[in-house]
């Protein structure tokens, strides 16, 4: 679906833009990639890697409407991945953090009903469900800003759609390099910051495949969660540093010991298909299907028995110690 047609990334420098662009231009013939982030550097460097005739770079911030407008004409289809993404920053830095991911969401928003686009996917997080931070309060609210945008389009064809999903191993910020940076720095030991922490894992590859799996699947207004695994941070300092001890260094700012993706007050309208959970609108869209226990390319899901809650520490796939280093092997090839 994606062949002779413009797609425009914002926040397209980082781990997942990176791997959405090689994965466009490796499966398909797009007629131009539009990478829209705020880094002259970064977009120079990825330049070097990517210099297809297709791509194109637009230097801009989600905080700038009138610029996001320009960057969209045309555009057919818009994966929204630009955010401030670190938990503490956020706790010390609300207003930039709701700047950017409130009001940057509006501005996608609003821009992609002005060029017509057809399709919008926004990435969200875990902590999105049930928020114990302001990055995640930031961007439930922009979850809940896409879904409604399917109300206000109108007569226009432009749906919106979220994808959910947890930490990716190896990304930048991730406990991961900061684990192998200290590593090879020589460190006595790894801090960790609770022994009962967990957390959902998924590779970057499995990440954006479902990303662009499901511009196939949306019907406008859910929320797409894949079913990953689940893994103890502690077990994964010990299979990454087996001959270092562990330091529990205690919560940091915003931080919570186990994360949710599907929340059990939201289970009367979360819906289970094969490899992944649906989370319906909770509110009644005027010109859109409500119904969402078949997707756009008919398949077939099952409402979630009443108080279904997918957590990371009841989650029924953990990592073995053998799995998690075949896992994190895997994901930086």
């Amino acid at each position: 679906m994606f062949n002779n047609k413009n797609i425009l990334i914002t926040g397209g420098t980082g781990s997942l833009g990176k791997l959405i662009v090689k994965t466009l231009l490796e499966r398909y013939s797009p007629k131009k990639i539009i990478i829209f982030s705020r880094d002259e550097l970064k977009q120079y460097e990825m330049q070097q890697d990517f210099n297809a005739s297709c791509m194109r770079y637009f230097i801009g911030d989600v905080r700038d409407k009138e610029r996001l407008t320009q960057a969209m004409n045309g555009v057919d289809f818009v994966v929204h991945a630009a955010a401030l993404k670190q938990v503490p920053a956020a706790e010390y830095n609300p207003m930039e953090c709701i700047k950017t991911n409130i009001n940057g969401a509006e501005n996608v928003i609003s821009a992609a009903l002005v060029n017509n686009v057809s399709k919008v996917i926004a990435l969200s997080t875990d902590k999105a469900a049930n928020p114990v931070n302001l990055y995640g309060a930031t961007k439930l609210v922009s979850d809940k800003l896409f879904v409604a945008a399917n109300n206000i389009s109108g007569g226009k064809n432009t749906t919106f759609s979220v994808v959910r999903y947890g930490n990716v191993v190896g990304s930048r910020g991730s406990v991961v390099p900061f684990f192998n940076k200290l590593i090879k720095e020589g460190a006595s030991e790894i801090p960790v910051t609770h022994d009962e922490m967990t957390r959902f894992w998924i590779k970057l590859q499995d990440g954006v495949d479902f990303v662009l799996k499901n511009f196939e699947r949306m019907l406008g207004g859910e929320i797409f969660v894949p079913k990953i695994p689940s893994i103890r941070i502690v077990d994964l300092a010990k299979a990454m540093a087996p001959n270092l001890s562990i330091k529990i260094i205690g919560i940091r700012p915003g931080e919570k010991l186990h994360e949710i993706m599907c929340p059990a007050d939201d289970s009367y309208h979360t819906y289970e298909y094969d490899d992944h959970f649906v989370i319906a609108p909770s509110i009644t869209f005027s010109s859109r299907c409500n119904d969402f226990t078949v997707n756009a390319i008919k398949e077939h899901g099952k409402l979630v028995e009443s108080g279904f809650e997918y957590n990371s520490k009841s989650n029924p796939q953990f990592l073995t110690h053998a799995q998690l280093l075949t896992f994190n092997q895997l994901a930086e090839q």
